[in-house]
């Protein structure tokens, strides 16, 4: 099966599409690829794509300090999940934080104006648009609830539940920094739980 077919199917599930629909949004589609450790979208930069992770690892973060040397990761994205600096694509307006490809990553990207395009000429578009809208609304408030109802200990078995084969690539850093506690303190709670 063709990745574009796979593609077609994944949001199928989402919402029935026409040949006619499904052509007019994927001629939009770019596929692109990124090595490891590349800056997908810089902070100061405006998002120019809604993205959709066709493999590899985003990670999002956030860099403070007096040099801003302290990396914050508040997110990460994997293979079949969308991807972008959604607040910056959605406002047009510069992103305060970094997106990364933590493993190689190939992505297949709508542009912000051939998405308002796909929005006004179909209403599949609208329906998709929609729904990615309401998956990162979602994850961002479960990612708010954990912090405020969960301990590190939890957020961390629930990462590792979610996507096991994955978070073992991610470095711990980074891992320590998305669940709120420092490196050691995740070498700790992994002893706990292994």
């Amino acid at each position: 099966m063709s990745i574009m077919q796979q593609i077609r199917d994944y949001f199928e599930r989402i919402t029935p599409m026409s040949d006619q629909e499904w052509d007019f949004f994927s001629s939009r589609l770019v596929r692109q690829s990124f090595p490891k450790k590349v800056m997908i979208l810089k902070a100061g930069e405006v998002e120019k794509y809604l993205s959709f992770a066709e493999s590899g690892m985003l990670r999002y973060f956030l860099r403070r300090g007096k040099e801003e040397l302290e990396e914050i990761t508040y997110d990460f994205s994997f293979a079949g999940e969308f991807a972008s600096g959604y607040s910056s694509l959605v406002t047009q307006l510069p992103a305060p934080f970094f997106v990364e490809s933590l493993t190689p990553v190939t992505l297949w990207r709508i542009s912000f104006e051939d998405l308002q395009e796909v929005y006004a000429h179909t209403q599949v578009g609208n329906r998709i648009g929609r729904y990615a809208a309401e998956q990162l609304f979602l994850e961002k408030a479960k990612r708010e609830l954990s912090f405020l109802a969960e301990s590190a200990e939890e957020r961390y078995l629930h990462l590792l539940t979610g996507q096991p084969q994955l978070i073992r690539q991610i470095p711990l850093k980074y891992l320590a920094s998305y669940i709120g506690v420092t490196p050691q303190a995740l070498s700790r709670i992994r002893k706990r739980i292994s």
